[in-house]
């Protein structure tokens, strides 16, 4: 058997090829069920998540570089010839899959180290010496879940075409009984010439690979589709706080300053890597007066709306956050001057979170323009102070400082 093709058979580099990345793309879609399937409760059960994820993605790399030789090893060679060539719609179709399949190998491997790259901090490391981040891509939580989106739909869809094949290879060998998979598995010396083509390969091939660009190009549309859908859903039906909630006490007649945007989120250290989120909903009211550069602030947050990288919902539920027992975290306080010309104010308060309060100080950087306003500032709390994380007695996985920043503008109410 040579390495090469011919027009009965495959030679051993293809097969070599065929197999090694059959096997590996099975071991990965298998690794990533399990990994989603792991319980997240305790620290020890994060800890296996974080490992199996990490084999995973180490998995899904060896794909997409074996992926790539093969495409290239098989753009340079010839193509057994059809076994049925008169079925002309059953071999445009199996050449379909065969394209579709070829960049699914490619795709969800790359969209996978996306969206690795793309999730702020670090969640399972890829098992490697090289570089964990692909060049260019930005750390940004919404790309992260674009990103997600699509490889959380892309394994449908290569399993889909997994399964096509495979039926496919059934039927050959079941009820047409011919020599399809003896080109993959058998001894190509004992094969027999097939018949010349009836459609032009090049034909052949061009049909087969638009087909397999709209499978993929549906594949990439669809879930962002449905994610700005139930985005507009979300936001048509989401609670509005109280007023009350929020509005700090006006006795002091400083006026109210309305935010325009603005961004609030948290940074932890996971495994020793820092992971940054952020809050989809919350609300201020600001009472602040220019002149005596005092005022009070009151904030209020939706705690289910944070995105935390690949821990969104483990970061939420009872072991931390336990946003559905504590809906609402809420940050209320006094707006100190400056020490001192160039130094920060302080909003000096209460912070409120899983229902516990302690006392809190946030210094922030204010600039005034007019009727505008900008400030960005950052706090550091302990999560332990809070009953936040209570199974996780030390940092090895989750660390027990967090950083709570935010960045906004506002107008001057008239």
């Amino acid at each position: 058997m040579t390495a090469s093709n011919t027009t009965r058979a495959y030679g051993w580099a293809a097969r070599a090829f065929h197999w090694i990345v059959a096997a590996l793309i099975l071991a990965a879609i298998g690794l990533g069920l399990y990994a989603n399937s792991l319980p997240q409760g305790g620290e020890a059960e994060l800890q296996a998540v974080f490992a199996a994820f990490s084999i995973h993605k180490t998995v899904g790399m060896a794909v997409l570089f074996l992926a790539t030789l093969r495409i290239l090893w098989t753009l340079r060679q010839i193509r057994p010839r059809p076994l049925h060539p008169r079925r002309r719609l059953e071999t445009l179709l199996a050449e379909t899959v065969h394209w579709a399949l070829w960049i699914g190998m490619i795709v969800m491997p790359l969209s996978g180290w996306l969206l690795h790259s793309a999730a702020p901090g670090g969640f399972s490391r890829i098992l490697w010496p090289l570089g964990q981040r692909l060049p260019f891509v930005p750390e940004d939580a919404h790309l992260a879940e674009s990103f997600a989106r699509f490889h959380e739909t892309g394994w449908w869809v290569l399993a889909g075409l997994i399964a096509l094949h495979v039926a496919g290879a059934l039927k050959h060998a079941l009820i047409d009984r011919d020599d399809t998979l003896a080109r993959m598995a058998g001894n190509p010396d004992r094969l027999s010439e097939p018949p010349e083509h009836v459609m032009s390969p090049r034909v052949q091939h061009v049909l087969a690979a638009l087909g397999a660009l709209v499978i993929w190009g549906a594949t990439a549309t669809l879930p962002a589709q449905r994610a700005e859908v139930a985005a507009q859903a979300a936001t048509a039906t989401a609670p509005t706080l109280p007023a009350s909630a929020v509005a700090p006490a006006e006795s002091t007649g400083a006026p109210l300053w309305q935010v325009q945007q603005g961004t609030l989120g948290i940074t932890v250290q996971q495994s020793g890597n820092p992971v940054a989120g952020q809050f989809g909903q919350w609300q201020a009211r600001i009472a602040y007066d220019p002149e005596s550069r005092t005022g009070q602030v009151a904030v209020d947050i939706d705690v289910a709306s944070l995105t935390l990288g690949s821990v969104s919902s483990n970061a939420t539920g009872p072991d931390f956050l336990n946003a559905p027992a504590h809906p609402t975290a809420q940050f209320e306080a006094e707006i100190l001057p400056p020490a001192a010309e160039g130094q920060p104010h302080i909003a000096r308060g209460t912070l409120t979170i899983a229902g516990k309060s302690i006392p809190a100080e946030l210094p922030f950087a204010l600039t005034l323009a007019g009727n505008s306003a900008t400030a960005k500032g950052e706090m550091q709390v302990d999560r332990r102070d809070f009953g936040i994380g209570a199974g996780y007695a030390d940092e090895s996985t989750v660390g027990f400082a967090v950083a709570i920043g935010f960045e906004l503008s506002a107008s001057r109410q008239p």
